[in-house]
């Protein structure tokens, strides 16, 4: 495969954020980047990276050979599944993506799919892990007698006292708007 362009991606979160540390980050790693072909942007990470506007016209301006550049996988995305969702989205194109995080490895490479491949698998144990202490936890706050979820919206006094308004034949929105609830919560009372 010929070498194609070079680009970079630098993205953060908030407004008041610069990504001009990323930018010094690729330079200082001996990549020359044309400002033209520097993409940047501020959006949650939390944002998968194909919904991200500047990214899905940075996609649409990569071509067979091109490399990506970004400083860490996080610039990607914050889950483990986009950002490998992302790499295998590039490597179609195809397009070498260097994460300089982890040394300016090549995530389309052999070394690289193991890498990510590794580091799936570490996230994966880890929302696993993450998952059982849940359930444990929930468990053990049952086990106590604990309610779990949402506060009630009124008390069981007030509880009744919106249930004798009902029987008395009361409007649910009049009901509502005295306790300063819902309707919905008025409905559920039925």
């Amino acid at each position: 495969m010929a070498v194609g362009r070079t680009f970079a991606y630098a993205r953060v979160s908030t407004l008041g954020q610069s990504v001009d540390a990323q930018l010094h980050e690729i330079q200082a790693a001996g990549f020359t980047i044309p400002d033209y072909r520097i993409v940047s942007e501020t959006v949650s990470g939390s944002v998968a990276a194909r919904q991200r506007p500047e990214f899905r016209r940075l996609i649409d301006r990569l071509e067979p050979g091109d490399i990506l550049v970004v400083t860490k996988l996080d610039r990607l995305g914050r889950d483990a599944m986009d950002v490998a969702a992302t790499v295998d989205d590039l490597a179609k194109i195809p397009v070498r993506l260097y994460c300089l995080a982890l040394g300016g490895i090549d995530l389309s490479s052999s070394s690289g799919q193991l890498t990510m491949n590794v580091l799936n698998a570490v996230a994966q144990f880890e929302r696993d892990l993450l998952r059982e202490r849940t359930h444990a936890g929930l468990a053990a706050a049952r086990q106590k007698g604990k309610r779990l979820g949402r506060p009630r919206a009124l008390t069981p006094e007030l509880e009744a006292e919106a249930h004798a308004s009902l029987r008395n034949g009361e409007a649910v929105a009049s009901i509502a708007r005295r306790f300063k609830v819902s309707r919905a919560t008025i409905s559920r009372l039925k």
